[in-house]
Parts: C-alpha cells; structure tokens; sequence
C-alpha cells in the first residue's frame, strides 16, 4: 500500500508540462515554418520523382559514356552527385558514429 502514493505522485508529475516538452521535437519557439520547408526540400530532393530523373538522368549519362559523346570524368561526377544525394542521411550517419556524436 506505500507504493500508491508514489506511483500517484510519478503519474502526477508526467502530466505537468515543462517548458521542454512545449518545444517539442521540432526546434526552438518560432521555427515551425523552417522545419516544415526543409522537410519538404528533403521530402522533394528524396522522394519518387527525384529518384526516377536520377535514374533517367543516370541511364542517359551511362549511355552517352558508351557511345563516346561525353566525356568520362563529367559522366562519372554526375553518377557520383547521384550516390552522394541519395547517400546522404548514410554518409552522415557514418561522420557523427565515427566522430562519436550518434545518440
């Protein structure tokens, strides 16, 4: 019977707001509208239309490439642009683990 009145007081203490919890997940007061362009931009630059011209855009390079009517060094930077943009939440990942950042 002594637990009852922890446990009502831990359930009393997770219903108080803090002034943390108010900001949530989304960054500091007033950011709203950043973090809702910059999850469109990612959304945008990561989603199904980008993937399919990159693939496009991937498959006209290569065969250029083959045909000899581009130059092999700027098809190979497209095709690398193209690993890095779609790499880019792995390569980061990969930084903060190595630099001991990861949470």
């Amino acid at each position: 019977m002594k637990r009852l009145p922890v446990i009502a007081l831990g359930l009393m203490a997770t219903a108080i707001p803090s002034p943390a919890a108010a900001q949530g997940a989304g960054g500091p007061a007033g950011s709203g509208p950043i973090v809702s362009a910059l999850a469109w931009l990612q959304q945008t630059l990561l989603g199904q239309v980008a993937t399919t011209v990159a693939v496009i855009a991937v498959a006209m390079v290569g065969f250029m490439m083959l045909t000899g009517r581009l130059n092999w060094r700027f098809g190979a930077t497209v095709i690398v642009g193209c690993f890095i943009l779609f790499g880019s939440a792995a390569i980061v990942a990969g930084i903060q683990s190595a630099a001991g950042l990861a949470g």
